[in-house]
C-alpha cells in the first residue's frame, strides 16, 4: 500500500471514517489504562506480557528496562525529533544487552511499509518481550491497533480503546490506522 494512489485512498477512507465516527458520536477519548511508574519513561504501559509500550524514552532508561526482561526496543522516532538521540539509545540498549530497532514513524504522513515491517517486528518471537516507544505514545498506540486488527483480529472499537490506553491522540492518524486496519485485514 505504499502507492500515492493507495496512499490517498487510504487518507480518504480515514477521513470518512472520522466524519462517520464523528457524527455517530462515538468518543475519541483515552481509556483508562495502568501506566506503572519507569524512570526515563514517559507514559509507560504494560500492554500484554510480551509487550510495554512509552513515550520518550531516556538513554538512561535501558538497563531498567532490560532488567524487567524486556529483550528489544523498538523506537519508532526520527532522528530530526527534539530530544530524540537515536545514537545514545542504541548504545545504551546494546550495552543493557538489549536488540535495538530503529523504525522512525511519521504520523503525519504515514507509510504502508513502516507498518508492514511493525507488524513483522512484533510478531517475530525473536524480538520478545519488546518494548515499543515514541515521543509520546501516539504512533505506539496509532502501530498497536493495526496489529490488534490484523494480527489478533480484534474488533476495530476494542483497538481503538486500547491504543488510546497506550497514548493514541491524533483523530486523523487514528482514522488512517483504522482504515489501514480494515484494508489490510481483508
Amino acid at each position: 500500500m505504499n502507492s500515492p494512489r493507495e496512499h490517498e485512498a487510504l487518507r480518504a477512507g480515514a477521513l470518512a471514517s472520522l466524519v462517520l465516527l464523528a457524527a455517530a458520536g462515538v468518543g475519541l477519548s483515552a481509556q483508562p489504562v495502568e501506566k506503572p511508574s519507569v524512570d526515563g519513561v514517559r507514559n509507560f504501559a504494560r500492554v500484554d506480557k510480551t509487550v510495554a509500550t512509552g513515550g520518550a524514552t531516556t538513554p538512561a532508561a535501558m538497563p531498567a528496562l532490560a532488567a524487567q526482561g524486556y529483550t528489544t526496543v523498538i523506537n519508532l522516532r526520527r532522528a530530526s525529533e527534539a530530544g530524540a538521540d537515536l545514537d545514545a539509545s542504541r548504545v545504551a540498549a546494546e550495552a543493557a544487552g538489549l536488540r535495538y530497532v530503529s523504525l522512525p514513524f511519521d504520523g503525519k504522513n504515514p507509510d504502508g511499509a513502516t507498518i508492514e515491517t511493525f507488524l513483522r517486528l512484533v510478531q517475530d518471537p525473536a524480538n520478545q518481550p519488546t518494548f515499543i516507544h515514541c515521543s509520546s505514545g501516539n504512533r505506539v498506540g496509532a502501530l498497536w491497533l493495526v496489529k490488534r486488527v490484523v494480527i489478533d483480529a480484534w474488533p476495530v472499537e476494542k483497538a481503538a480503546a486500547e491504543a488510546r490506553g497506550i497514548g493514541l491522540s491524533d483523530q486523523v492518524l487514528e482514522a488512517y490506522v483504522t482504515t489501514y486496519a480494515e484494508v489490510r485485514a481483508q
